[in-house]
C-alpha cells in the first residue's frame, strides 16, 4: 500500500487568513512572537463571531421563539465541536466557562471544598502557571490539606524519581499538572503522571491551555479527570474556554457559581441543581463567543494540529540555534524536540522589559516578565525572562529580525 506523506504547514499562506499582519507597527511589518499569551485570530473565526450576533443571537435555553432556538442549536453545536477536539466521551461533560483560568478554579473550588481535609496532599509542579497552582494552594491552605511540587531538573524537565517521596508524605488526592510550560515550553508527560495519580487514588487535572492549540489531546489515552483549555490561545475569541471533567465527578460535586440557568426548581426551603453541563454554566453565558470558539476548532482541525506541531517544533530548533550563536544569551528550557514553540531567554546585562520595548520599535512583539510563573523564575534564580512563542502562523523571518533586534538591544543597551 502506498504511503501519502502529509502536507507541511504553509505557514506564510496561513498568514493571509489574519487581518492583523495587514498593518505596519512602528512602520514595520508586525513579527507577533507572543502567541503563548494570546493567538492572532483568522477571518474565518470574526466572521462566525460576527454572524452569530447579525443573525442567530438570542438567549439559549431560555425561549421556544425561532432565534432563541437557533443561538442554542449553533451554541450546542460548539460544545460538541470541542468534545470532538479533545475526544472527550460525552458533550454533557463539556463545560463553557470564561477561560481556563475559571475551569481551574471550578475544579478547586467545587471538587476541593468537599474532598479535601487535614492529611491530605494536593500536588503541582515547579512548571505550572499561577492559574494551576494558586487555586489550589489556596483551597488546600482553606481545608488543611499540604501542598507539595514535583521538583525541575536543571533543563526544566519534571523529576519523576520525586513521585515516590511525595506519596510517602502524606495521602494525595489531587494532582495539577500543565500538559505544556508557558515559561519553557516543556511538554509534561501527563500520561505517566496520571497513572502514578490513579494508583495513589487521587484526581488528575490537566491545564491543556498552553497544549491545546498545538498539539493534538485525546482524553481516552491521556488519563486526565479534569482537563481545562482556553479559546482565546487557540485562535479563538476571549471571553470563553471550556471544562472537560469526567460524569461521576461532575455529578457529585457542588455548583460553583449560582443564579439562573443552573437550577432545576427553587423554592424558599430547597434548590435542586440542574443536569449536567448546565449545572456549572450559571447566567446568560458567553454564546457568540462559544459559537466562535467552535469556528476556532474547525479552523484548527482543517489545518491539522499534528502539522502544527511539527511546524513549532521546526521553529523551536531554529530559533535555539540561532540563540545558541549569541554568547551574551542564555536560554531556559528543553532541548527543541521536547518543547512546544516557546523559547525563554535572557540577555546579559539587560532587563527583559528593556529587551522587549527596543524589540517593539522594530515591529517585533514578545513577552517579558515572570509569565505568572513565579515559583518557575525563582528556581531559575531569575526575576523574568524574555519569550518568544511561535504558532500556526510564525514563519523563519520572524526569529531572524528577533536575532537582529536583539544585536541591536546589546548595541543601545551595553
Amino acid at each position: 500500500m502506498a504511503v501519502t506523506a502529509k502536507p507541511k504547514l504553509d505557514a506564510q499562506k496561513l498568514r493571509a487568513d489574519f487581518p492583523i499582519f495587514e498593518q505596519l507597527v512602528h512602520g514595520k511589518p508586525l513579527a507577533y512572537l507572543d502567541s503563548a499569551v494570546t493567538s492572532q485570530k483568522p477571518r474565518y473565526v470574526l466572521d462566525a463571531l460576527l454572524n452569530f450576533y447579525e443573525t442567530s443571537y438570542g438567549n439559549v435555553h431560555r425561549g421556544v421563539y425561532w432565534l432563541s432556538e437557533r443561538a442554542t442549536a449553533e451554541f450546542e453545536a460548539a460544545r460538541d465541536k470541542v468534545r470532538g477536539f479533545v475526544n472527550a466521551p460525552s458533550a454533557k461533560e463539556v463545560i463553557f466557562t470564561r477561560n481556563a483560568t475559571e475551569a481551574l478554579n471550578l475544579v478547586a473550588y467545587a471538587w476541593g471544598w468537599d474532598n479535601l481535609g487535614p492529611g491530605d496532599t494536593v500536588v503541582v509542579t515547579e512548571l505550572e502557571h499561577h492559574a494551576n497552582f494558586v487555586p489550589f494552594q489556596f483551597i488546600a491552605q482553606r481545608t488543611g490539606a499540604t501542598f507539595k511540587a514535583i521538583p525541575i531538573d536543571g533543563a526544566g524537565e519534571l523529576q519523576l524519581d520525586a513521585l515516590d517521596g511525595l506519596a510517602a508524605e502524606g495521602n494525595i488526592k489531587l494532582v495539577a499538572v500543565g500538559l505544556i510550560s508557558n515559561s519553557l515550553g516543556t511538554i509534561n508527560p501527563v500520561e505517566k503522571i496520571a497513572a502514578w495519580a490513579h494508583e495513589q487514588g487521587a484526581v488528575m487535572v490537566v491545564d491543556a491551555a498552553q497544549a491545546a492549540p498545538h498539539k493534538a489531546i485525546d482524553l481516552q489515552t491521556l488519563g486526565a479527570d479534569f482537563l481545562a483549555i482556553s479559546a482565546h490561545k487557540m485562535c479563538g475569541p476571549s471571553g470563553v474556554g471550556a471544562l472537560w471533567g469526567k460524569a461521576e465527578l461532575l455529578e457529585a460535586m457542588s455548583p460553583f457559581n449560582m443564579g439562573g440557568q443552573m437550577i432545576r426548581q427553587v423554592r424558599m426551603e430547597k434548590t435542586t441543581w440542574n443536569e449536567l453541563p448546565y449545572k456549572f454554566e450559571a447566567g446568560t453565558p458567553p454564546m457568540a463567543e462559544a459559537v466562535a470558539f467552535g469556528a476556532a476548532v474547525d479552523y484548527l482541525t482543517a489545518i491539522g494540529l499534528d502539522a502544527i506541531e511539527e511546524h513549532e517544533h521546526e521553529l523551536a530548533a531554529y530559533a535555539l540555534d540561532r540563540l545558541g550563536e549569541l554568547d551574551w544569551i542564555t536560554t531556559y528550557g528543553p532541548p527543541a524536540d521536547r518543547r512546544a514553540g516557546i523559547v525563554s531567554f535572557n540577555v546579559e546585562g539587560v532587563h527583559p522589559h528593556d529587551v522587549a520595548q527596543i524589540l517593539d520599535w522594530e515591529g517585533i512583539a514578545i513577552r517579558a516578565g515572570h509569565h505568572c510563573a513565579q515559583p518557575l523564575m525563582a528556581k531559575l534564580g531569575v526575576a523574568a525572562t524574555n519569550r518568544a512563542s511561535f504558532y500556526l502562523y510564525t514563519v523563519r523571518d520572524e526569529i531572524d529580525r528577533l536575532v537582529a533586534g536583539l544585536h541591536k538591544v546589546r548595541k543601545v543597551l551595553t
